[in-house]
């Protein structure tokens, strides 16, 4: 019997079966993907075969071929890799400048790793309604630079109910990732989007300005107009993993365009003579920041760090 995992709960699973019936599920032992070491074999999204036992509970026994998949390095000094969830139509990264603040090295890191999966991008930039004049200022910034790349950006309230008819549009029919820092206000919107109280909602921590958890593990929330959104714990931070380091810049559209025009076809745009994007950056085509995020991203693969 086929289905799609709704549900990860560690190392047991809810699959909904292609007659709509939900199975609590547990995964074979020897179950393992080829060529990805993942703390888990089986996630959300996953289209699986399963037998289902007399009592109901089912074994999942293999894993279809996944389109696509976010992925990130499980934690310091992994080799693991957590993927957040498979065959996403669209990922929306909610992002907050402040409370907590969401840095464009973790915007860029998640960029990045969707670009290498091809997994298209919404940023959403949320709780706009509780920032001042230089916030505002502050995110308009980014929504130009963010934009000018060619991600698609929205600027969204949840207590104002801004820009959730634009999400709504975007998501239907699809399947659709959500993620972000804890305390950007994920539940908040799947509440919103949802027009319920499903998700329940923490506050931030005053201590660190960061969020707690209140999601503890991914799920796949099947939405009003079709489609499922999937709701993810949140993550401190964004570990790339299984990156060429000459591909990198593949992932950065704007360093790309500019690279063809570098004197050498090997050119890592660190201080290499006739090298095209150093000289964009120094002309402003290409941000500071992005450069900078590059380099990061570039520093982790040469030292296999995490971040």
């Amino acid at each position: 019997m086929k289905g799609l995992v709704i549900r990860n709960t560690g190392n047991t699973y809810l699959v909904r079966d292609d007659n709509g019936t939900d199975v609590v599920c547990k995964a074979k032992g020897s179950l393992r993907l080829k060529g990805i070491r993942s703390t888990s074999p089986v996630v959300v999204g996953d289209r699986v075969t399963m037998d289902v036992n007399p009592d109901g509970s089912g074994l999942i026994r293999d894993i279809e071929e996944r389109k696509n998949y976010i992925v990130r390095r499980a934690s310091n000094l992994s080799k693991h890799s957590h993927i957040l969830a498979s065959n996403i139509d669209l990922a929306l990264l909610c992002v907050t400048v402040r409370y907590p603040e969401t840095t464009t090295v973790f915007i860029d890191r998640f960029l990045v790793t969707a670009e290498a999966y091809r997994v298209p991008v919404l940023l959403i930039f949320n709780k706009i309604d509780l920032y001042d004049e230089d916030d505002r200022s502050y995110v308009d910034a980014l929504v130009d630079l963010y934009s000018g790349i060619g991600y698609a950006c929205l600027q969204t309230s949840v207590l104002k109910k801004e820009g959730l008819t634009e999400i709504r549009d975007r998501i239907k029919g699809k399947i659709t990732l959500l993620a972000g820092h804890s305390g950007v206000g994920k539940s908040s919107l799947v509440n919103a989007l949802q027009g319920d109280d499903s998700q329940r909602v923490g506050k931030i921590s005053d201590y660190h300005l960061m969020g707690v958890h209140t999601t503890t593990f991914s799920e796949m929330i099947e939405l009003d107009g079709g489609g499922y959104l999937i709701d993810t714990p949140g993550i401190k931070g964004f570990g790339t993993i299984d990156m060429n380091i000459q591909e990198i810049s593949h992932y950065f559209p704007e360093i790309f365009r500019f690279s063809s025009g570098c004197h050498y076809n090997n050119c890592l745009h660190i201080n290499e003579p006739g090298c095209a994007v150093l000289k964009a950056v120094e002309e402003r085509y290409i941000s500071e920041s992005r450069y900078h995020s590059y380099l990061n991203i570039l520093e982790d693969v040469k030292e296999k760090k995490y971040r």
